[in-house]
């Protein structure tokens, strides 16, 4: 059955369902035409924190996607997330009502669904692999946040997933649907600087936390289900939501959360989306007592195959954003403004018979337009792993404090077994990498 097929299966099996519920599922007045049900996706939002419900206010402004069930362990942010969907809804039909969004606990129940295609997921980087595997073993098209794993063997094994079920990714790094970042990148690779010698790639510092006490866990939170696969430990409130990528056990902190966006923009550049570095060594500070421990001083040097050096650090010395340094100029570029000298650099024109990098103005219109074609999006699976390796591999130098030396095509350390453990963390029971 060719895809076509099976989303027009599906699609029937939606249309039915509704028109058999009846009232109160109201189908807006918008679904007729050219946005008919069986022209438009459904979807199943994860992890309804302040990204996942970004996300989904993204997709609500879509008329191809339809947001059809959100899921929390918090019944607080669950349901602001159904009710944000239902308003959005009811606005748009002409009776001013809509009760169409489900709402759920547990992810699988999403992932369950025949009826949905598309799942857009934004937990904690400690849940990103369970689920991402498991909605792609279901067949689900995903839209999944940044970073992609909280380990390089995580992430090794979402690309594998993915790839093994033919199904369309598209990482939340939306600075490669930024124009500036593109055409950095393309002057880069067009050696309108000369030669590309090194890379600079400046993040943010992180904090530390002091000793927190432990808490009664709120009315409405499945706490132990938030905890997952990550060791049990007492709740207290600066250890979830917002705040727990600055715990190694879910996180790496700045470094991590940051890799995904800048040393992924430095990867573009370099054209080594698809390999990493030779050898990584760095010194960071981690704290040593209080809740928070990732890192939150750091700098740490990749040394590539072709002898390109990447430095990425979170000192004044190197400035937020990637700088692409060659033997004839360089170019920073970062969330503000794009920057180079010569500063005629600037005003330079790709020609037709160089190097155009692929163009996107909008992420999530990116992800349908390549959900609808299969073809890769502009932040597919394999290039987000590589990009966040460099900041796995960053961490464990940093935390073994001592060079070490990588074959990027095994994903192995060389002759390292202390850092091949690191690799990967031991999961909570019952939980485990489908």
């Amino acid at each position: 059955m060719s895809y076509k097929q099976g989303i027009s299966r599906r699609n029937f099996i939606k249309a039915t369902a509704v028109a058999a519920i009846g009232a109160p599922y109201i189908v807006p007045s918008t679904v007729f035409g050219a946005n008919a049900p069986s022209n438009r996706f459904t979807m199943g939002c994860i992890g309804m924190g302040g990204m996942g419900t970004g996300n989904m206010r993204n997709f609500l402004k879509r008329d191809d996607v339809q947001v059809v069930a959100v899921c929390d362990v918090d019944e607080l942010h669950r349901r602001q997330a159904k009710q944000i969907v239902e308003d959005h809804y009811a606005e748009k039909n002409q009776f001013g009502m809509y009760h169409g969004c489900d709402h759920y606990n547990d992810f699988r129940e999403v992932i369950d669904r025949k009826d949905i295609d598309l799942v857009s997921l934004a937990t904690p980087d400690h849940w990103h692999a369970i689920i991402a595997v498991m909605a792609a073993n279901a067949g689900k098209d995903i839209y999944a946040e940044k970073p992609l794993a909280r380990t390089i063997e995580e992430g090794r094994a979402i690309s594998n997933a993915v790839h093994r079920n033919g199904v369309v990714w598209q990482t939340g790094s939306w600075q490669r649907s930024v124009e500036n970042f593109r055409i950095a990148c393309e002057l880069v690779r067009n050696e309108r600087i000369g030669k590309l010698k090194e890379v600079e790639v400046g993040l943010p510092t992180g904090s530390p936390c002091g000793l927190e006490p432990e808490m009664p866990v709120p009315e409405g939170f499945d706490y132990d289900f938030w905890l997952g696969p990550a060791p049990k430990a007492p709740y207290t409130k600066n250890r979830c939501h917002w705040n727990f990528r600055w715990i190694n056990d879910y996180s790496g902190g700045q470094l991590t959360d940051w890799a995904g966006h800048h040393c992924d923009i430095a990867q573009w550049g370099m054209n080594t989306e698809y390999t990493g570095p030779v050898e990584i060594e760095g010194e960071g500070v981690y704290p040593r007592e209080g809740l928070w421990d990732a890192v939150i001083e750091y700098r740490f040097v990749c040394t590539y195959k072709n002898g390109l050096v990447m430095t990425v650090a979170n000192n004044k010395k190197i400035p937020m954003g990637a700088k692409f340094i060659g033997t004839e100029g360089w170019v920073h570029v970062d969330r503000r403004e794009i920057n180079a000298e010569p500063t005629s650099l600037l005003t330079s024109v790709i020609g037709p018979n160089e190097i155009h990098l692929y163009r996107s103005n909008d992420h999530q219109a990116n992800f349908i337009d390549c959900v609808r074609s299969r073809e890769l999006t502009i932040t597919p699976v394999e290039i987000a792993h590589r990009s966040i390796s460099i900041g796995h591999l960053g961490d464990i130098a940093m935390q073994l404090e001592r060079k070490l030396k990588w074959d990027p095509d095994n994903e192995r350390f060389i002759n390292d077994p202390e850092a091949d453990r690191m690799l990967r963390r031991p999961y909570r029971s019952p939980w485990y990498l489908p």
